[in-house]
């Protein structure tokens, strides 16, 4: 029984550790491929008028060099007068990124939802109900993004990216309110993925079958179906910053612990889509620094609100071996679950980023990390899982405040 207990906590890290390499490659595949195509629709330029190319239908060209070759892509207004015998479909790196995903998201987080996703802090839910939470805010999340696309909003770009960053803050704000921030951000993330694959799944390759459906049949493919996989794409684009940068912030708990931190995501992935815009106005020549201006200032005020206050001055110094038995016996009772050689807490095979607080010496070495992360930040324990109070932890910053001694 024991040797199965150990067993599977540390097949589920090599689980992880495989699907989040996976995860990774092929969503550098799909965001590269989708950089590249907006990237191409925004540099290509129209032919001459009465030249060969335009008689053909093609709307726009460019060449360009890469690895020693030369390229000349080429745009049909809406089709190509015959089929080619051979055509690229891209959509297994949008579907490959999203199953990876999940099942990394299955693997991290729903297999361990009271460690990962639950803090009681927040809410005492059980670990179906935090699943229920997340996998409904990914349902309810492209339900009502693909209906407002196909409403009048829909029709009116700004306005319509407007409502939709609305939505995804409110459903930050929402998640906050139940799940740990760790968890909240990654939804909110799984969220956006979510939607930009159904929209490659559900419209966009749809209605490419349908156009490449009319070629075969002899007649002339319906350009409203290329109008509306464009405009998805667009969509797809401006989500990109916004959620790479959630993959990355559960290593950044200054973030998601904040006692604001669905207003620190609106923040964060307000200025991706700023500077994503900059880019995207570029590809087309016109180069408007405000937009990236704006995006750096946004970061930079996120910086300096959500900086940590510096903890005050504690009064007479305490006796130095009594106050570090103290910050020990804390530590044993409230990290070391995890934190050590061989964790006892379910589901932890190894220590957290190798972090191990077995013993006196390695308490001192991270003495630090021990400060930052259960001190300022808050975000150890995971999820406050072993219930550490606020007076531990302003124990834990008073030895720190004195030298750690």
């Amino acid at each position: 029984m024991d040797v199965f207990a150990y067993l599977i906590p540390y097949g589920l890290e090599w689980l992880n550790l495989v699907v989040r390499w996976l995860h990774i490659i092929t969503g550098i595949a799909w965001i590269g491929a989708s950089f590249y195509f907006v990237w191409l629709d925004n540099s290509i330029r129209p032919p001459a008028a009465g030249s060969e190319l335009a008689k053909k239908g093609v709307s726009g060209e460019l060449w360009a060099v890469h690895g020693g070759g030369f390229y000349n892509p080429q745009k049909y207004l809406v089709a190509p007068a015959q089929l080619p015998a051979e055509l690229h479909w891209f959509k297994w790196e949008a579907y490959s990124t999203w199953l990876s995903g999940f099942a990394l998201l299955t693997i991290a987080y729903y297999f361990n939802a009271q460690a990962m996703m639950v803090d009681k802090d927040v809410a005492d839910l059980t670990s179906a109900q935090a699943i229920a939470l997340g996998i409904g805010s990914l349902v309810v999340g492209w339900t009502v993004y693909d209906l407002l696309c196909r409403s009048p909003l829909g029709k009116h770009d700004l306005a319509f990216g407007v409502v939709i960053f609305a939505l995804l803050t409110l459903s930050a704000w929402v998640l906050t309110r139940f799940l740990s921030g760790r968890a909240a951000y990654i939804h909110v993330g799984a969220m956006i993925g979510t939607i930009m694959v159904a929209n490659v799944l559900m419209l966009i390759i749809p209605g490419q079958r349908k156009m490449v459906d009319a070629m075969k049949a002899g007649g002339l493919p319906d350009p409203l179906h290329g109008q509306r996989a464009k405009q998805r794409s667009v969509h797809n684009n401006y989500f990109t910053l916004p959620v790479l940068f959630i993959m990355i912030s559960n290593h950044y708990a200054m973030t998601y612990r904040h006692e604001q931190a669905w207003l620190v995501l609106a923040a964060i992935m307000a200025a991706g889509v700023f500077i994503r815009h900059f880019f995207n106005l570029r590809h087309k020549e016109r180069v408007e620094w405000r937009y990236p201006a704006i995006g750096v200032a946004l970061l930079l005020a996120v910086a300096v609100w959500i900086a940590p206050a510096r903890p005050a001055a504690s009064g007479a110094a305490a006796d130095p071996a009594a106050q570090f038995a103290k910050v020990q016996a804390i530590v044993a009772q409230r990290c070391a679950s995890c934190h050590a050689a061989a964790p006892t807490q379910p589901g932890f095979a190894t220590a957290p980023a190798g972090v191990m607080l077995d013993s006196e010496a390695q308490i001192r070495r991270n003495a630090e990390k021990i400060y930052k992360q259960a001190v300022q930040l808050k975000s150890m324990p995971i999820g406050n899982l072993t219930n550490m109070t606020d007076a531990e932890r302003a124990q834990l910053g008073a030895w720190f405040e004195a030298g750690a001694k």
